[in-house]
């Protein structure tokens, strides 16, 4: 009994201590006596405290956004709030992050490289080795852990997406959520995005509900982190705070109120090309970029504006108004947030780095810009027109935006290529604003040296002296790998002490050495990315069949000039340079989404053929939820019977757009299946009998879709007794398309409901046992 006290004991302490500084019991050098009078005290300090007026430190992390979007770097996108903080701090141009979402993040927060942070990419795509487990290692410490043990309160807002996609549930583990991994409080949402309008949303560990909602998520983060910091500093002035800020915005889905829509109203009739000629000049005007710079030929798949039609480019068009609405308005709350520590006599002693960009612009939104699941799969003429009949819907909760490439491919000048394009300086190139009025005396001012995201850690600890300790919450602390880019402040032409940097997301690849570039793209994960609909898995991966190109950014900085076959010496070269980083940070070995089922790692259940809900989980959504589309599942709902007056939803899937729901009312089992062409409604035709009753669904999936032919076969019943049956087409396939903000609920049909035969959340009230889902 006492060993098993003693591992409940030690687990709880191994827990705890995760959520808490490092505070090993200390030494006490009192004397002890019968009394106060003949005692003498000792006192411990048992929280860290940071110096005297150390300075409070905010990161704010922009989410899919170009080089070339915000008026701050040359852009056409009005970011006032920004770009003040710019011209008061200074601009750094040649700022490097991984090419893609959750890699970023890891390589931010810890200071090292993103594969040896264990994320290597995106956390629904984890598989079982060191550089992709996305498990990051205690022993390689947040910047919260490394700032609490100096002193500071923590706080993070937005998005996360470094959590293990398997642990974000409310069953945790919760030591690598946010509150787990440093941060003292936490707002925000764990994927890789969610709906502007009706977020999903936790803070701390605990999942909100905030509907019905009115607020944009960029206020409702602006908000929450007012009141945390108006929180911290009521109750200690003197104690420094850091903030991490990591914006919805700019990922899809684009979406904000049509106020900030309509001042853009015509700005971008002018078309991706010329916009493109637009910024390199106004860049080069600047000193942001050299000044012979050149822009590089159109991204493959990018057409001419030209040559487009004027239905085309008016359809077009409006999807860049509402990016830079998007954008705009997410600087007027990070603005709140600058203009609130003004007030409260604190932004002077305030560090504030700005990333523009988690990646390149996203090549998500493919040709034509995306919508909605109807129109993103009509085809030509008739896509436009769907898309200029929709116009009032972009940026609303009706719609899931992204903009086209061409917009996307603009948004990056001076640069080449997208997103996930981790071989190019467009993939990857992304502005930092570095703010500190009390450090920073060339205002304004513009630095050249090549930075990567994880120096943003070594750089923070030595702008506020402070110390990475060597022990962290008992893990023996591995040194940072990123370089402090602090040397740069007051040293404008210093040479760059940040001299090689390696990047390498789903097989695209990149080695820099002292101003020379080798790369390599990879196109297996180009054509997947870019929405083919080839099946990405069970395919053998060549690498050996990507080829090399080779650069030298010191006279080519946006890569024009493939230097291969004239220098093969160079490129051989920093080929085994790339070997022996990949080797040392866990790189290898190289995998792309060929090796992985991405669907099923977006949701918490994985590949389980068996799940089981019970009466009163919270309302399921997102990567909590399980997967229902393109695949055969039975529900099964226990339930007892008792008075015959039972009614309510069992199970629902989805919302007013689309999904399902099985349900009683008036002494009958029904069953809707609703998808955005049209309503199936079904009622049994015999009363629902007393006692023990299951309700079944069995939904068949066969496919592939073919128009106008049977695609699959539902069918229910209770007990075991068939009630009912239909087949159904691919257009009347869908379990939940569109708005993906309902979720799956138990007992009750939360939000919007599937079915106008009743009023959410229409409750059950008998007593239901627990619904199964068993995959085919």
């Amino acid at each position: 009994m006492k060993k098993i006290l003693s591992a409940l004991l030690s687990g709880l302490v191994s827990f705890t201590s995760v959520l808490a500084q490092h505070s090993p019991q200390q030494p006490w050098h009192g004397k002890i006596n019968p009394t106060l009078q003949e005692s003498t005290p000792f006192k411990i300090n048992y929280n860290k405290k940071a110096p005297k007026d150390a300075p409070n430190v905010i990161w704010i992390l922009i989410d899919d956004a170009g080089f070339g979007a915000t008026t701050a770097f040359g852009g056409l996108v009005e970011t006032p709030n920004i770009e003040k903080l710019a011209n008061q701090g200074l601009r750094f141009t040649n700022f490097h992050t991984t090419a893609i979402c959750s890699p970023t993040r890891a390589a931010l927060l810890t200071g090292r490289n993103h594969h040896s942070a264990h994320v290597g990419l995106l956390t629904p795509a984890a598989i079982d080795f060191p550089g992709y487990d996305t498990y990051i290692p205690f022993e390689k410490a947040t910047a919260a852990e490394v700032l609490r043990e100096n002193g500071y309160s923590t706080f993070a807002l937005g998005k996360w997406h470094l959590t293990p996609v398997t642990e974000n549930s409310q069953a945790g583990p919760f030591n690598r959520w946010p509150t787990g991994r440093g941060f003292d409080h936490y707002y925000g949402f764990l994927p890789g995005a969610t709906d502007q309008w009706h977020p999903e949303l936790w803070e701390d560990n605990t999942k909100l509900d905030i509907e019905p909602n009115n607020k944009h998520l960029n206020q409702l983060l602006a908000d929450k982190a007012i009141t945390y910091i108006a929180n911290q500093k009521s109750v200690d002035a003197e104690k420094p705070f850091f903030l991490y800020l990591a914006t919805g915005a700019t990922h899809s889905p684009h979406q904000v109120a049509k106020e900030w829509i309509d001042k853009y109203k015509g700005k971008f009739d002018l078309g991706w090309d010329k916009y493109r000629e637009i910024v390199i000049e106004n860049q080069r005007k600047s000193g942001i970029i050299p000044k012979n710079a050149v822009l590089p030929e159109r991204n493959p798949g990018v057409k001419e504006w030209a040559s487009l039609s004027e239905k085309e480019k008016k359809a077009y068009a409006h999807f860049m108004e509402v990016y830079a609405a998007f954008y705009s308005y997410t600087d007027y709350e990070i603005g709140r947030i600058v203009n609130y520590l003004e007030q409260i006599d604190q932004l002077d002693n305030t560090i504030i780095a700005v990333i523009l960009g988690d990646n390149g612009a996203s090549k998500g939104g493919t040709q034509h810009g995306t919508i909605n699941p109807q129109i993103n799969r009509l085809q030509g003429e008739q896509r436009i027109d769907a898309i200029l009949k929709a116009q009032d819907l972009i940026g609303t909760d009706e719609s899931s935006t992204d903009y086209p490439i061409g917009w996307a491919a603009a948004a990056n000048t001076p640069f080449r290529y997208w997103k996930a394009d981790a071989n190019t300086e467009g993939g990857t190139r992304n502005p930092m604003i570095l703010y500190y009025p009390k450090g920073i005396k060339d205002k304004g001012g513009i630095r050249n040296q090549y930075g990567h995201v994880n120096d943003i850690l070594p750089t923070t600890l030595e702008m506020i002296k402070g110390e990475a300790p060597k022990i962290i919450n008992g893990y023996k602390q591995e040194p940072f790998e990123g370089t402090s880019l602090a040397y740069a402040i007051d040293q404008a032409k210093a040479p760059s002490r940040h001299t090689i940097q390696y990047y390498e997301i789903a097989g695209a690849l990149s080695i820099y050495k002292d101003g020379w570039k080798a790369s390599r793209g990879h196109k297996v994960w180009e054509s997947f990315e870019a929405g083919s609909n080839a099946d990405p898995s069970g395919k053998k991966v060549d690498f050996s069949k990507d080829v090399w190109e080779l650069y030298n950014l010191n006279d080519d900085f946006n890569e024009r000039f493939n230097l291969a076959s004239e220098n093969p010496a160079k490129l051989k070269e920093l080929q085994a340079v790339f070997d022996q980083e990949a080797k040392k940070y866990y790189v290898y070995p190289l995998k792309d989404f060929t090796a992985h089922d991405m669907p099923a790692g977006r949701t918490v259940y994985g590949k389980m053929p068996n799940i089981t809900l019970f009466p009163g989980v919270d309302n399921l959504v997102g990567v909590s939820s399980p997967l229902y589309d393109g695949r055969s599942f039975t529900v099964n709902a226990e339930t007892e019977i008792v008075s015959g007056n039972e009614e309510g939803v069992l199970f629902a899937v989805g919302g007013d757009k689309s999904g399902i729901s099985l349900f009683v009312k008036d002494g009958k089992f029904h069953y809707t299946h609703k998808t955005a062409r049209d309503v199936f409604n079904f009622t049994a035709p015999d009363v629902v009998p007393k006692g023990k009753v299951s309700f079944r669904l069995v939904y068949e999936f066969n496919g592939p879709a073919e128009a106008g032919k049977s695609v699959g076969k539902e069918s229910l019943f209770v007990n075991d007794t068939k009630v009912g049956e239909r087949s159904f087409t691919a257009a009347q396939a869908a379990i939940q398309g569109g708005r993906n903000i309902d979720g799956t609920d138990v007992g009750r049909d939360q939000k919007t409901e599937v079915s106008d035969q009743y009023k959410a959340p229409f409750a059950f009230t008998g007593k239901l046992k627990k619904v199964t889902i068993k995959y085919e």
